[in-house]
């Protein structure tokens, strides 16, 4: 009993000391901290919390897409679905095999494939429909028609293209080159085809691919093998075109499109702003067979790096001349016959740099004016015509196009295979 009633009284002693004592150091605690002190520690302890989420869970992605992808790879690096090889060709044929490589589960065509943290999707076929790629050009195209309709020329008249061919080795080369500019102007196109000699199947059979309207004549003389003769020869032929041109009252803008010249896109644009006769200038390409001659021309630093043949115009746009190409840095140079290896030089101006109305062709004309020659004034002096400037009484009438003749629009240049040459037909 006593001892029970000592115990009782010690551990109350006891507890009433602990009791006393909290408040004492809690408030000393309290009283030593500051509420920024304690404001500064609480946000310590979340950026703490927060950067080891953060570590923590990278950490874990990294070590379970290590664990799977070594599960998926069978543990030892090795492709667990093999390959089945495929040919498409019959097994008798020893030659080369179109050979495709299909997995041989039918299902992986269709799954992910895991590289680094994004998966890619494997596509049976990457490639786009082709219905889907036409519609897409035919919706353009019909845009484009649009904006020419809108933009464009309101009454585009017929582009009269003539050029004057002869077959030859380096034939269907040209003869294609100026058929697709042809098939790529916005505009409708007649295609008189002159041929030296007489009319070929050979060059028939490539004008036929261009799905053009095209008059393809013969010309009775055949082609010459000097140069000089071979430029009064294809005169003459682009006489036998205007001929054509009057008989048939083909209405248009007649342009001399040479075989072997290259023409840009907006030359068809802009001849449709002629009334009578235009000019545009010429980037003359001089070609050199032989390295002797090319390094005597480059030391001569006084010419422009590409001649250029077309109308010279004054500070108000009109007409006062002509740029002409210089010959005298290549007098004793320049080829006289096909198989030189010299510079092929054009004439003093180019058939190609002029483009007129048809209706100056034709015999009954109200309109007509008085400075145009008639063709038949021309009769006996084919070769003496050297551009069509001849058909003029005055010059004066010439309309400059392209920016006055700041702008080239086509591109002169004659390369020819040796007369002699045993090149495959076309």
């Amino acid at each position: 009993m006593k001892l029970s009633s000592l115990q009782q009284s010690y551990l109350n002693r006891r507890s009433n000391s602990f009791r006393g004592s909290l408040p004492l150091d809690s408030s000393g605690e309290v009283s030593g901290k500051s509420p920024a002190a304690r404001t500064f520690w609480l946000l310590l302890h979340a950026a703490c919390c927060l950067v080891s989420v953060v570590i923590g869970f990278r950490f874990s992605r990294l070590v379970f897409l290590f664990l799977f992808s070594a599960a998926s790879r069978g543990g030892g690096g090795e492709i667990s679905a093999p390959f089945v090889v495929h040919s498409t060709l019959a097994t008798a044929s020893p030659i080369a095999k179109s050979i495709t490589a299909t997995p041989a589960n039918p299902t992986a065509a269709g799954s992910r494939v895991v590289v680094g943290r994004h998966g890619i999707r494997v596509r049976p076929w990457p490639h786009p429909n082709p219905e889907e790629v036409m519609k897409a050009h035919r919706i353009i195209e019909r845009v484009q028609r649009e904006q020419r309709t809108l933009f464009g020329v309101k009454m585009p008249k017929t582009v009269i293209a003539v050029t004057p061919t002869h077959v030859r080795t380096f034939q269907k080369l040209h003869l294609s080159g100026v058929m697709h500019s042809l098939m790529l102007a916005p505009y409708e196109v007649v295609w008189i085809v002159v041929e030296a000699g007489q009319v070929t199947n050979k060059t028939a059979s490539i004008i036929a691919k261009s799905g053009l309207r095209t008059i393809h004549v013969g010309f009775n003389h055949r082609m010459p093998i000097s140069w000089n003769d071979r430029h009064k020869l294809e005169a003459r032929m682009r006489l036998h075109a205007l001929r054509i041109v009057r008989k048939e009252r083909l209405d248009g803008i007649v342009m001399f499109a040479d075989d072997s010249n290259m023409h840009s896109m907006e030359l068809f644009d802009e001849i449709q702003s002629v009334k009578w006769i235009g000019a545009v200038s010429v980037g003359i390409l001089v070609h050199s067979g032989g390295a002797d001659e090319s390094s005597t021309l480059q030391g001569e630093e006084e010419a422009p790096p590409m001649p250029v043949q077309g109308p010279a115009c004054n500070a108000t746009n009109n007409l006062v001349g002509w740029h002409t190409f210089n010959k005298l840095r290549y007098a004793g140079k320049s080829a006289v016959y096909i198989d030189d290896l010299a510079p092929v030089l054009p004439r003093k101006l180019e058939w190609a740099g002029f483009v007129l109305n048809s209706r100056l062709l034709w015999k009954d004309l109200d309109d007509k004016p008085d400075w145009i020659k008639d063709l038949k004034e021309l009769d006996g002096i084919d070769e003496d015509i050297e551009s069509p400037l001849s058909l003029l009484r005055e010059t004066y009438v010439v309309e400059p196009l392209g920016s006055c003749g700041r702008q080239v629009l086509l591109w002169w240049l004659r390369v020819e295979a040796r007369t002699d040459s045993k090149f495959p037909a076309q």
